[in-house]
């Protein structure tokens, strides 16, 4: 099926970088590797680092991938490009010429939204890949150490991983220091100015505990745990700040799937379409573009999502129906607003201002949930339940699909117990998942652990201790 060389993709990669710069694309360096089939894999299991530490899991979803590959029951990405600068993308040997062009014009639009994107700003792409690199030789290091081994540093990560991302999501808020957090707790028992004392009784305010840790409630549980188990050795803090440094560079990517896939979209059907194809690979493109934006019966696609709410923002900017033009205003410089949204959203936002009841039905959006044996739909989106099933959609994309939990006591009872309180919002943990989560947190604090949230409509605690997990009702 190859049918290029090297010197090809040069040339076609030139000639998207132009036409990427002349519609407005500000990137990173870019570079290509081409690989083949195990290398993409490996690549796919390690996240698309280039290097990565060594963990188990890491070596169980290669064989999982490739199992899966070399049965027919999934395939490779045309491409994987990693957040860094200069921008690193991968290309899959035997793919055509016409997918390459698709693909590298796919990875300058990923590059844009990397660049640009204010939830990527905290990464430090100039130093991904060094990162990722000092990260894995430290580890292999307390590997190789007789006095730690393989077995202890496989034990803490396997705790660290499974908490990773129990973390603060919204990293543009700046977390206050600790004397910041007194300072504040101090403020707020003192009664504000009252211009009226001999009408008004003066309230009675809560004395701070300064003594409490944490002040305030905390959302960097493997961060909480380096800085506050005294018992901690050095390796084992740095294990917990690897694991959290690197699920700190992936959350950005993670909130955003939606906006960067849709923009990549965008932009490899933009430039290709511009590039004057020779009509066999022009038909060919057509072929490969509709695979890569199709929707996914059953489920959300985020490449089709994402390029349908693209080319609907612009098109409601430039050519807005009456209806539209009443409520938005318009027309409008239609590609100036896409980079200001490019710049400025997440998943989350993008689809609460931008994804439209009138949107939702073009592409058949419904709400469906199991009943006895069988997948039920509740809703579709019609002008009584589209915003419901937006909402359900936003509740499910980047991090919100994980449970926020937080700390918010070290010494619950008086015996350095742990006590964490679940941020309800009508969605259940699964208890066996709670319970594995709880027993790694359990052995990475040392003591008992208390977990406070709601299970069928009750309030419980789910506690981790000594005689293993359990269901308490609370009082």
């Amino acid at each position: 099926m190859r049918s290029w060389d090297v010197d090809d993709l040069m040339l076609w990669d030139e000639r998207i970088r132009e036409k990427a710069a002349q519609f407005g694309l500000d990137c990173f360096p870019q570079v290509f590797e081409i690989c083949d089939e195990d290398q993409m894999l490996g690549y796919m299991a390690y996240h698309g680092m280039p290097a990565h530490y060594p963990h188990w899991s890491y070596g169980k979803s290669f064989e999982k991938l490739k199992t899966t590959y070399d049965y027919g029951v999934s395939g490779l990405p045309y491409e994987m490009v990693i957040n860094s600068d200069a921008s690193v993308a991968y290309l899959m040997r035997n793919n055509s010429l016409c997918l390459q062009v698709l693909t590298i014009a796919h990875v300058y639009g990923h590059n844009d939204f990397f660049k640009n994107n204010f939830t990527f700003r905290h990464t430090h792409p100039e130093l991904t890949v060094a990162n990722f690199k000092s990260r894995a030789d430290r580890v292999r290091r307390y590997i190789e150490d007789p006095a730690i081994g393989i077995d202890k540093v496989e034990a803490l990560l396997d705790a660290a991983h499974a908490l990773s991302f129990n973390c603060r999501r919204n990293l543009g808020v700046r977390k206050l220091g600790e004397a910041e957090q007194r300072a504040r707790a101090i403020d707020a028992a003192v009664p504000r100015h009252d211009p009226y004392p001999d009408i008004h009784r003066a309230p009675q305010l809560p004395e701070p505990d300064l003594r409490r840790v944490p002040l305030e409630p905390e959302e960097d549980i493997l961060l909480f745990i380096r800085d506050h188990n005294p018992y901690l050795a050095s390796w084992e803090q740095d294990l917990l700040t690897i694991v959290h440094e690197e699920a700190q560079y992936f959350i950005p990517q993670i909130e955003t799937k939606i906006m960067n896939e849709g923009w990549a979209s965008f932009w490899h059907h933009r430039i290709v379409t511009s590039l004057d194809l020779p009509t066999d690979l022009q038909m060919e493109f057509m072929v490969h573009h509709a695979q890569v934006v199709r929707p996914h019966p059953g489920g959300i696609n985020p490449y089709y999502l994402g390029f349908k709410l693209w080319h609907d923002i612009l098109r409601r900017c430039e050519n807005p129906t009456p209806e539209e033009r009443e409520r938005y205003g318009g027309p409008c410089d239609g590609m100036a607003l896409l980079f200001r949204i490019r710049e400025a959203d997440r998943d989350a936002s993008f689809l609460r201002q931008f994804l439209t009841g009138r949107l939702m039905r073009e592409m058949d959006m419904y709400e469906f949930a199991p009943e006895d044996d069988e997948y039920v739909v509740q809703r579709v989106a019609d002008e009584d339940d589209w915003q419901h099933i937006r909402d359900t959609l936003i509740g499910s994309v980047g991090m919100a699909a994980f449970p926020v939990i937080r700390i918010d006591d070290a010494d619950y009872d008086g015996a350095r117990k742990l006590h964490l309180t679940h941020a309800y919002d009508g969605r259940e943990l699964e208890l066996g998942q709670a319970e594995k989560t709880l027993g790694y947190l359990h052995q990475l604090w040392g003591r008992g652990v208390v977990l406070d949230t709601v299970l069928h409509d009750e309030p419980v605690h789910l506690v981790y201790d000594r005689d293993g997990f359990r269901p308490e009702r609370a009082a």
